[in-house]
């Protein structure tokens, strides 16, 4: 989760649903809803290798059709980088709406996957004007790029995250909801990307921290490159 503290509006005697957690659920979440994987290495990937899940709160799974919660059993829930791993996004809302009256959701957007390719995410997605619009990945032509997307994937696989840390406002998107929206699929790739986006300027006075980091992965880059030169 990108932006945990855009999560504002849960209550303190409310019962929370977290679905997806992958290696680190929410706090506040009371139960954890996780699908079933044929196997260890699917789970890993579908969690986008991150430690795995620890935790002592109750973990339901399910075969990934409808949930298995009465309807409004939850006061909140929350969703987080799970619907771009979705191919029924409808279905997958409904039974959101129907388990809970409101919560959080967060995925990534087209971009993020235009860079790097994730072959466990099968949807783009982008809320705008209280619709959320999705396309499935499937139909457009980024599998043409795999050859060049790979080379960006291993890079994200090695650390090199700094394009995801200084941009995440415009890679990612995040909101809560408090009544059910629209969904809509998209009728061109522009239903699914920014309308006016306006990039600020990156800015190195974030820190020493932030300054070292960057530096480190350009001199890390500058020597795999003249290892390959050598060879």
């Amino acid at each position: 989760m990108f932006f945990p503290e855009r999560i504002r509006s849960i209550r303190i005697a409310d019962r929370v649903l977290e679905i997806g957690p992958g290696g680190s659920p929410h706090p506040r979440s009371d139960i954890l809803l996780e699908k079933k994987f044929e196997n260890l290495e699917e789970a890993e990937a579908q969690r986008g290798y991150t430690s795995e899940l620890q935790t002592n709160k109750k973990v339901v799974y399910y075969d990934g059709g409808i949930f298995p919660f009465q309807d409004k059993e939850f006061d909140y829930v929350i969703c987080s980088h799970v619907l771009e791993h979705i191919s029924d996004i409808e279905s997958f809302l409904k039974e959101i709406f129907r388990v809970a009256s409101k919560g959080y959701i967060e995925y990534p957007l087209i971009y993020y996957d235009y860079i790097y390719n994730f072959p466990e995410h099968l949807t783009f997605l982008k809320f705008n004007q209280g619709i959320l619009f999705y396309m499935p990945k499937s139909i457009t032509l980024l599998s043409e790029f795999s050859e060049v997307n790979s080379f960006f994937y291993e890079s994200l696989k090695a650390g090199h995250t700094c394009l995801i840390d200084s941009l995440k406002q415009e890679l990612f998107e995040g909101f809560e909801w408090n009544e059910p929206f629209k969904i809509k699929k998209a009728k061109n790739i522009s239903d699914v990307c920014w309308k006016d986006i306006k990039i600020n300027t990156l800015v190195y006075y974030k820190g020493k921290k932030f300054l070292r980091r960057v530096v480190k992965d350009i001199l890390k880059l500058i020597i795999e490159i003249k290892q390959i030169i050598l060879k």
